[in-house]
């Protein structure tokens, strides 16, 4: 073989190896615009899923402002059920009081507060809230106040005798206690000081 025919051979050689290799390349450049549509659908999904929690933000912010405004509507208004069922009392009681102004009639303005005072305890029983009235039971430090001490021999100790003043509660809780008179084991006898003076000075000798 000449040398032409080598030289032509190796070039024919190069040539193949040239195309081979250039044809390694052509499958990831026809590639490209598949990975460019991937992008831009990430890019895509990327922007509704950034929507999507900007949203979901706005709605617990609204949300939490709701409930906050709720919450503090319920504190500023809720003694209207309250003040709406002493609204009748109230306004019987002017009643009673504008009649007796025009006739003098003091019996029928008693008998209107009377009406009035059972209005006011059928309003508090409808809001739960309980009269305290303990006269003849047992003093509790829980529910009562004591202001004074009776000596009493018909009572056991520290017996409600009498009630100054009322007391209320809601369920367990005490919005007053009730203040009261409670009694208490009489002093002994003169006598029976005496004698028990006498027996211990024997005692002593």
């Amino acid at each position: 073989m000449s040398t032409e025919e080598n030289n032509e051979n190796n070039e024919n050689t190069a040539e193949d190896q040239a195309a081979e290799n250039f044809g390694q390349f052509e499958e990831p450049l026809a590639e490209a615009p598949a990975v460019e549509d991937e992008l831009r659908n990430l890019q895509a999904e990327n922007a509704e899923l950034r929507d999507r929690i900007l949203r979901s933000q706005a709605e617990l912010e609204n949300f939490r402002r709701r409930t906050q405004r709720e919450a503090m509507d319920a504190m500023k208004y809720s003694s209207i059920p309250v003040i709406r069922s002493m609204l009748p009392g109230i306004d019987n009681l002017q009643r009673a009081i504008a009649v007796a102004e025009q006739t003098g009639d003091t019996q029928g303005l008693i008998n209107g507060i009377k009406m009035v005072s059972q209005q006011f305890s059928e309003a508090l029983k409808a809001n739960s809230c309980e009269l305290m009235h303990p006269e003849g039971e047992a003093f509790d430090a829980n529910f009562h106040e004591a202001l004074t001490q009776i000596p009493s021999a018909d009572h056991e100790p520290m017996t409600v005798l009498q009630v100054i003043e009322a007391g209320y509660r809601i369920y367990d809780r005490v919005l007053r206690p009730a203040k009261v008179m409670v009694s208490c084991l009489p002093p002994a006898p003169p006598a029976a000081a005496e004698t028990i003076e006498a027996a211990d000075d024997a005692a002593s000798e």
